[in-house]
């Protein structure tokens, strides 16, 4: 397994794994291979051009788009005990994190890692008893011919999600916290982020030193560093397709909280002027 430190804005980062091993589809438990199979027919209903198939992947696209991206980030991250499956050496040797050294500093790698780690399991772990708790009642609903019991199967679904996502954050917190990360700063995003950087901070030099504009980034205000056309970079540099959509989901609703943030923050300036 290898980890991507990549920072959407000033303050705001997607951390995503990638597994190393070419046929760790052979290594998928049940729980994968029924995810794997419903992937599937989602696929099959999307290509339906009316009736209540059409609808429900209509609002089942609308619904996975707001999930926030932390969730599906830490989901990308496979239990410790899966990862020992498919490498019987993970928890004794060093894991990769590949990140831009002229956006985050070497010495906060460790930090902002243990914050994406510990930040969301409490709500992940109350969202997910909520969902197990309330599916069951939904059930009776399956009783009714022709549709599908799509409350039962959402809350089922995000109860799996939040599942995913709580034992992602446990395994990158236990990887943090036996310090067997090893942070390497990786020329190609260097490149990516210089010009980025350059244009979020004003006046700032990115040749003479690193960690001069990394600390520049940590003092600014919270500002978007990445561009729509970023994501198909990244995944280029980092050899990995499947962070295309992962990385435009970031970088959209990263942006849309700012513009939120920023409304806010003009609607409490008007109501003082206004008083």
């Amino acid at each position: 397994m290898r980890l991507f430190l990549i920072p959407i804005s000033t303050k705001r980062v997607l951390v995503y794994a990638r597994p190393l091993s070419k046929d760790l589809a052979k290594e998928l438990s049940v729980l994968d291979r029924i995810t794997t199979k419903a992937a599937e027919i989602w696929a099959k209903w999307e290509e339906a051009d009316k009736g209540w198939k059409m609808h429900l992947v209509r609002w089942g696209n609308r619904v996975q788009q707001r999930i926030p991206y932390e969730e599906w980030a830490l989901k990308s991250i496979p239990s410790f005990k899966t990862q020992q499956r498919v490498n019987g050496d993970h928890g004794k040797t060093k894991v990769d994190v590949l990140f831009p050294g002229n956006a985050v500093r070497l010495e906060r790698v460790q930090d902002v890692l243990r914050t994406v780690a510990t930040e969301r399991q409490e709500l992940h772990r109350k969202k997910m008893m909520w969902c197990l708790i309330a599916a069951p009642i939904t059930a009776p609903l399956g009783l009714i011919p022709v549709v599908p019991n799509i409350p039962f199967f959402y809350l089922a679904y995000r109860g799996w999600s939040h599942w995913r996502a709580l034992n992602g954050s446990k395994h990158l917190e236990l990887l943090v916290g036996q310090n067997i990360l090893n942070p390497i700063s990786l020329p190609g995003l260097e490149q990516l982020y210089a010009k980025r950087v350059s244009g979020v901070l004003e006046g700032s030099a990115t040749e003479p030193s690193y960690s001069e504009v990394a600390d520049d980034i940590e003092q600014s205000e919270d500002r978007v560093l990445l561009k729509m056309s970023d994501a198909k970079k990244l995944a280029t540099i980092l050899e990995a397709p499947e962070l295309v959509l992962e990385a435009e989901r970031a970088i959209i609703q990263v942006g849309e909280r700012l513009e939120a943030a920023e409304k806010t923050k003009q609607e409490n300036k008007d109501e003082k002027k206004d008083s």
